[in-house]
């Protein structure tokens, strides 16, 4: 979910598993970079990370679930590459239908939220009378 011109809130959609396991948009977003590139490591420079970071993302999402989400390849003459599995396009399509429906069903009470925020205000007080 991104900010439009008119600087909207934005709906965060987070999946806090049990444990330290978390499910956001950085993943799906490095999971859209390793679908669009074919690899690991150009996915993460496209994300302004390490390789090693994006690897260990890549890894926990495979530790994460039943099913693996990235499949690798090591070596080659092309120097290997990474393809997202038929579970890893699932669930990213499936966090991305989560995303909407939440902006959808939010809609209202951020329309809300927006008419009462005072932009630049955090950690003022309140006016008071």
């Amino acid at each position: 979910m991104t900010r439009d011109s008119r600087q909207t809130a934005d709906v965060i959609l987070r999946i806090a598993f049990p444990g330290q396991d978390r499910l956001g948009r950085g993943k799906m977003a490095l999971l859209e970079h390793i679908r669009a590139t074919g690899s690991i490591s150009a996915a993460g420079r496209a994300m302004n990370m390490s390789y090693r970071r994006a690897w260990l993302l890549v890894s926990d999402l495979n530790r994460m679930f039943d099913k693996p989400s990235v499949e690798s390849q090591r070596g080659g003459q092309k120097g290997g590459g990474a393809a997202l599995t038929p579970f890893g396009e699932a669930l990213l399509q499936r966090f991305r239908t989560m995303e909407r429906a939440a902006e959808t069903l939010l809609a209202d009470d951020i329309g809300w939220l927006e008419a009462h925020y005072r932009p630049g205000s955090a950690g003022t007080p309140p006016p008071e009378g």
